[in-house]
């Protein structure tokens, strides 16, 4: 893709969503009754579990839209961590300023994501800033090593490069429908659900906290109809 291309993004139909999955844990209470128990997790953790390392790159700030978010992208050295589980790891590893870019990439995709997600047109300077990132020089070599292998970046700008890449196509692209967001306010986190059964994203913090909030509030309408 060349700097000279132009993307287009049309509000797509949305399809209905399936049922809520299995998120959370249940714990049964001493009365018998079956409640929901906090899940706790690693805040600072790398969620890989998003459905494309696109969308695991917008996971590395999580509880993006809340008072505290989580920075999970310190330093270079945490990036070139992420990099490498993504099997992204460039042949330079990365520097400041490619962790700059990188932050960029990803606080530019977000509001396009969920653009997309809520079947609007994204901002003009949001896809101009992402088309940016998509001019880089990147040839495809294939080797086999166990399985088919593509050549690693050879730079920090090049790796970015593959993660707008496939983000255009999957924004695109008839996988877009599978895209949802955590309803969570503090989350809304944006992750890939081909089967449709989910409601929140991968974090199990995020469903326990859904599923507490919920159950309360049933617990309380409940209480009030019973006191008429």
């Amino acid at each position: 893709m060349s700097p000279s291309t132009v993307l287009t993004f049309t509000a797509p139909p949305r399809r209905r969503a399936g049922p809520p999955g299995p998120w959370g844990r249940r714990r049964r209470a001493p009365s018998g009754r079956t409640t929901l128990g906090p899940v706790k997790e690693d805040p600072v953790a790398f969620r890989l579990d998003c459905g494309a390392t696109w969308l695991n790159l917008l996971a590395t700030r999580g509880r993006a839209f809340g008072a505290r978010p989580v920075e999970r992208l310190p330093d270079p050295v945490r990036f070139a961590e992420w990099l490498g589980l993504c099997d992204l790891a460039p042949v330079q590893p990365p520097h400041q300023d490619d962790l700059d870019r990188a932050v960029r990439l990803r606080e530019t995709l977000r509001p396009i994501a969920l653009a997309t997600v809520d079947g609007r047109p994204p901002e003009d300077d949001d896809v101009r800033s992402l088309e940016t990132f998509l001019g880089q020089d990147d040839p495809v070599a294939l080797s086999v090593d166990g399985r088919l292998v593509r050549s690693a970046p050879p730079s920090t700008r090049t790796a970015l490069a593959r993660i707008a890449r496939q983000a255009v196509d999957h924004l695109t692209g008839p996988q877009r429908d599978d895209l949802k967001v955590c309803p969570e306010g503090d989350c809304r986190g944006v992750f890939a659900d081909p089967a449709g059964r989910r409601r929140w994203c991968p974090s199990p913090a995020c469903a326990s906290r859904g599923r507490v909030r919920a159950l309360r509030a049933r617990r309380s309408a409940s209480a009030g109809t019973q006191g008429r």
